[in-house]
């Protein structure tokens, strides 16, 4: 095939059947508004959709897409969906918002009470905020508090492992990869925390070693070293260890084995240290489970979530707590937790987190998951013949082409319009993670784009603008 490099002239640019269109005004969006790590010297022209049902997008020009990203990781029931909808109507006419301070009201209380009732014993106390990066500050802050309360102030470090990303605000800034990741240039500004290396045993379907699939539950010595050293020589310093379980989601698509959650956990309990699970991108059912912990079997003492909460219908997180990490707190000088954004439980949002956990809780979610799984890791394993693949691999609901080379997200993303998909990759990784309810045909479809782009890169790409996934 040929290069996607050469071949774009083919494609239409975003707008071009309707810039005259007084509905999407693209001539003022390139030039006054800001998209995600995008520069307004050079913008990365953005596509005007007008609406959205099921697994579909429809672009202004009438064109529609299958949506493989699920809206970065949280429409998992799809667009229009007719519960969550009514669940917001009916909110919207009744509160949409309303201060939480000194005020509470039932979408929260109910939501609350689902979230304790769906994860783990340990996790009695939710604190909800309004993003994801929001739900890692309150989580640092928590930790920091609690040790505090504990007369430890020295505990004020959070380790961490590189590759890992966790939100664009200064406090999860400072615990994304230090090296190659988003967040270098801001230097000295961010707080400079522990850092270990990332995991290296793997977990899920490889196309590089498909007869492991799912099956890796050991733990490289490399990795048992390494995290014992780093507990050794900084638990007096440390309040806590932040991870993303089981997958680092913009760090690079990679899975890692149980084994390491399981170690990970039993350092923090020897080492007198907190354990936050950063579950933004995994939670409610990605992974195969219905949060990637319960693979490892383990319990954190603070969760963070956001994204699915709500089935990507409004912004809204989620940061858990265990009593003991609550009463420290409550213990510590402050005698408050000194934390409160204004649109802090916002019933509106809370309305639409109650209908999405209803329809998470009817446990359809495992088979579509499993479903999606089979079929990817039959359909994307071939990829790996091409020559500018490095690996293929899928767990659950992501599937994953990751290239030698860094992929020119601009080109790549008009070349999937194209054949009717969108599909945003990011560094050198081409991927998917499509919504829950993605009929076999289209999910065909997603799989067929992603090897037909794969295949038709024949030489590195130049990334005029760094291009990553918000995780917030």
């Amino acid at each position: 095939m040929s290069d996607l490099n050469s071949s774009q002239a083919a494609v239409s640019s975003p707008g071009s059947s309707s810039e005259t269109d007084p509905a999407i005004d693209y001539a003022f969006d390139r030039q006054h508004i800001w998209h995600p790590y995008t520069s307004m010297t050079h913008p990365i022209a953005a596509q005007g959709v007008v609406s959205g049902k099921g697994c579909e997008l429809t672009l202004d020009d009438g064109r529609k897409m299958i949506d493989g990203t699920s809206s970065w990781w949280a429409c998992v029931h799809g667009y229009g969906h007719p519960d969550i909808v009514a669940a917001m109507q009916q909110q919207l006419h009744q509160l949409s918002h309303v201060m939480f301070g000194g005020i509470t009201h039932k979408p929260a209380i109910d939501l609350s009470k689902a979230l304790v009732d769906m994860t783990c014993p340990t996790l009695t106390k939710v604190f909800l905020a309004d993003s994801g990066s929001i739900a890692v500050e309150v989580a640092i802050k928590m930790a920091l508090q609690y040790w505090q309360g504990r007369h430890q102030p020295t505990k004020q470090k959070i380790m961490t492992v590189k590759r890992g990303y966790h939100g664009d605000t200064f406090a999860a800034m400072s615990v994304c990869d230090p090296d190659g990741g988003m967040h270098t240039m801001f230097g000295d500004n961010v707080t400079k925390q522990v850092f270990i290396p990332a995991p290296l045993t793997s977990f899920g379907f490889s196309a590089l070693q498909p007869s492991a699939d799912n099956a890796n539950n050991t733990l490289a010595k490399a990795d048992l070293d390494a995290l014992t050293q780093a507990f050794a020589s900084h638990h007096q310093d440390v309040a806590a260890v932040i991870i993303e379980p089981i997958m680092q989601g913009a760090g690079g698509m990679r899975f890692y084995s149980p084994a390491y959650l399981s170690k990970l956990r039993q350092l923090c309990d020897d080492y007198d240290v907190l354990l936050i699970l950063d579950e933004i991108a995994t939670g409610f059912g990605r992974t195969g489970k219905l949060f990637a912990y319960e693979h490892a079997n383990i319990q954190p003492d603070l969760l963070c979530l956001g994204k699915a909460l709500t089935g990507g219908y409004i912004s809204l997180a989620a940061t858990m707590c265990s009593d003991e990490v609550a009463k420290g707190i409550s213990d510590s000088p402050a005698g408050v937790f000194m934390h409160g954004p204004t649109f802090m439980a916002n019933p509106l949002a809370c309305a639409a987190a109650n209908a999405s956990l209803k329809l998470i809780n009817q446990q359809l979610w495992p088979a579509q998951i499993a479903k999606i799984d089979m079929q990817m890791k039959a359909e994307l394993a071939e990829a790996i013949e091409y020559e500018q693949v490095k690996d293929v691999r899928v767990l659950g609901g992501v599937g994953v082409i990751e290239m030698h080379h860094t992929v020119n997200t601009a080109k790549l993303q008009q070349a999937f319009i194209a054949q009717g998909v969108w599909i945003r990759p990011f560094s050198n990784l081409i991927y998917i993670m499509p919504p829950y309810i993605i009929s076999t045909a289209e999910l065909s479809q997603l799989t067929r784009a992603m090897k037909v782009v794969a295949a038709s890169i024949s030489a590195p790409q130049t990334q005029s603008n760094s291009e990553f996934i918000s995780h917030g």
